[in-house]
Formats: structure tokens, C-alpha cells, sequence
């Protein structure tokens, strides 16, 4: 890569890690788009990102399409470039906005998957009756990780985030750090804080070590417990269920979303829980609200 581009690539990424404060998981995604970018800028002979016009940038939207990229991978490479050439603009990298006229791809927005309530209710109870079998710090923790992503819609690495300190008895919150490091509160069940209690007081003194700091969640060498491993735990005690396809956390998040509609809350309530930034993306639990309510009334009416 040129001297040029990859000084463009440090400073756009400086920007997004200071002043945009983005998560890495998605300055990665940025960063990932725009290095796809700089290479197809190479290959036409590019070496000065001064130069770069519309027609380049629809030219590496198009070969994206023809290497077999889905439509929402371009949508967001497109929304991914058009933040680039703003902000190039701003800093004097280009003389123009080349990117404020290019056409985004509506991506085909695919329904998440949701666990019906009663297998919800099958996962735990079975997750509860291992940890009564085995008795083990691990079986523990693991009822309560499955309770409390279900209970609250967190995010995995707001789960693993958790602070002693985040959880308050007395209203039955916890208090997470999401995206964009914002704070919020979320109320939890009594079955998920019993749960969470069972696992403090004769679980986690058995995992704890000078590595622990103040995490509720650790592995098992006792150090703040990591997203891969709760990634893990969730699958397997998911795939455990009959007619539960391979599912993981996100499952738990999208499932107590579409659960919390469909008993009566309201969208602005369940955006707050879940922490969207847009009523938008808590809209589309709707759709899944109401093609659960198709597919019901098709099995149940006789004249359906």
C-alpha cells in the first residue's frame, strides 16, 4: 500500500478510536472496508487518495458484487466509504465530497431467530436442573450467564463487562456499558437475580484470583470471562433442545425482544432495554412478532 493511503488509513482510524469512541469490533469492520477500498484504488493505478472520484468507488461496490458479496455487506461497505469521504473532506485529504451521491443497496434484512417462550423456559430449567446435578462453580455461573442475557437483551460483552457494583438488589437492575460506551440500566426477573445471587455466594468465591478485579463473570482460571467462552456455553446449552437450530447469544437478545412485544410492552420501552440508538432497529422485532402470529394462526385455523 502507498505511503499516501496508508497515512489516510491511520489518520481515519485515530478518528474513529478518539473522537467517534467506537467499539472495536466495529472500527475493525471500518478499517476492514476501507483497506478493501485502498487495494482496488491500487489496482487501477491509483497511489494519491486526492484523485479518487465517484466512478472509482462504484467500480469497488461493483467488483464486490461480482466476487459474490451479499447485498447487506455492500450497503454497508457503502455507508462505510461515504463516512470516509466526509470526513477526508473535512480534513483536506479530497477537495470533494465524492461519496455523498453514491447509492447505498438496500440490504434484504433477514428476521432474527427466536426461541419460542416455552423452549426458553426448557433451556433453563434444564440448565438449572445440570447445576443441581453437578454442583459446580461452572454449572453456576452458566444458569446465570443464560438467565441474565435472556432476563435483560445484553449484549455478550456487556454480560462480560459486569461489575460487582453493576447490579442493584433493591430495584433488580444491572447497570451496562453498550455501545458507543453509554450507559443504561436494565431491569432483571426474579428467576434471572436468584440466579445471579446463587451464582455469587457459592459460585464465584471457587473461581476467584488476584485476576478477577471486581468481574461477576470469570473462567475458569478466574479472570474476567471472555465473550468466546460465553459464546460457547450459550450454543451448547442451546443446542441441547430439541428443534433448537444452532443458535448463540444473540438468539437470547433477539428472543427476549420479540417476548417483551408480543406480553405488551411498548417499542420505545423495548428500545431502551435493548439500547438501540433507532426506534428503527427495534421496529423490525415487530416483523418477527407478526410473522410468529402468521404461522400460528396458518396451524390453528381451520380455514386458514
Amino acid at each position: 500500500m502507498s505511503d499516501n493511503f496508508a497515512k489516510v488509513g491511520n489518520a481515519f482510524q485515530r478518528y474513529l478510536e478518539v473522537e467517534r469512541n467506537l467499539s472495536l469490533h466495529t472500527i475493525r469492520a471500518y478499517m476492514g472496508d476501507l483497506r478493501s477500498l485502498l487495494e482496488h484504488l491500487e489496482k487501477l493505478g491509483l497511489k494519491e487518495i486526492s484523485t479518487l472520484e465517484l466512478s472509482h468507488l462504484r467500480s469497488w461496490l461493483a467488483n464486490q458484487g461480482v466476487k459474490g458479496g451479499a447485498r447487506a455487506t455492500i450497503s454497508r461497505r457503502a455507508i462505510s466509504v461515504k463516512l470516509f469521504t466526509k470526513w477526508a473532506v473535512k480534513n483536506k485529504y479530497l477537495a470533494s465530497d465524492v461519496g455523498a451521491t453514491l447509492a447505498t443497496p438496500k440490504g434484504h434484512r433477514t428476521l432474527p431467530d427466536v426461541i419460542d417462550v416455552n423452549k426458553a423456559q426448557l433451556v433453563m430449567d434444564s440448565m438449572a436442573v445440570r447445576a443441581g446435578e453437578e454442583q459446580s462453580a461452572i454449572s453456576l455461573r452458566d444458569v446465570a450467564m443464560l438467565e441474565v442475557l435472556y432476563a435483560t437483551g445484553a449484549r455478550v460483552g456487556e454480560l462480560c463487562g459486569l461489575d460487582i457494583g453493576d447490579i442493584d438488589y433493591s430495584r433488580n437492575t444491572i447497570r451496562v456499558l453498550g455501545k458507543g460506551n453509554k450507559e443504561r440500566v436494565i431491569p432483571m426477573g426474579k428467576p434471572a437475580v436468584a440466579a445471579l445471587e446463587l451464582w455469587l455466594q457459592d459460585g464465584h468465591a471457587l473461581l476467584v484470583s488476584a485476576h478477577s478485579a471486581q468481574a461477576v463473570f470469570l473462567g475458569a482460571r478466574g479472570k474476567r470471562i471472555d465473550q468466546r467462552t460465553v459464546r460457547t456455553v450459550v450454543y451448547e446449552a442451546l443446542s441441547a433442545i430439541e428443534g433448537i437450530e444452532r443458535m448463540g447469544p444473540h438468539a437470547l437478545r433477539h428472543s427476549a425482544a420479540t417476548h417483551l412485544l408480543e406480553g405488551g410492552a411498548d417499542l420505545r420501552t423495548v428500545q431502551e432495554i435493548l439500547g438501540h440508538a433507532s426506534l428503527a432497529t427495534t421496529q423490525l422485532y415487530t416483523h418477527v412478532s407478526t410473522a410468529r402470529l402468521h404461522k400460528v394462526f396458518k396451524q390453528a385455523h381451520p380455514r386458514a
